[in-house]
């Protein structure tokens, strides 16, 4: 897996947590066809650009979108 692989795989689960609802982590995983390591790789690749928030609720992980509101 490079750079390239995991930037796709991103775009990939962005695309999916663009209709701004929580996802559960196996619901995710499930809907994007990927493996746990793709995703996980995918993930850190959305969190490090501040595009994710996680929220851990119970033994589930919820995964989605950041709101980013900026006024200047």
């Amino acid at each position: 897996m490079d750079k390239k692989e995991i930037g796709l795989n991103a775009g990939k689960v962005w695309q999916l947590l663009s209709n701004n609802e929580k996802w559960g982590y196996g619901v995710l995983k499930r809907k994007s066809g990927l493996k746990d390591k793709e995703l996980g790789a995918a993930l850190g690749w959305l969190s490090r650009e501040n595009k994710i928030e996680f929220d851990q609720c119970n033994d589930e992980l919820y995964v989605y979108l950041c709101v980013n509101v900026y006024i200047g």
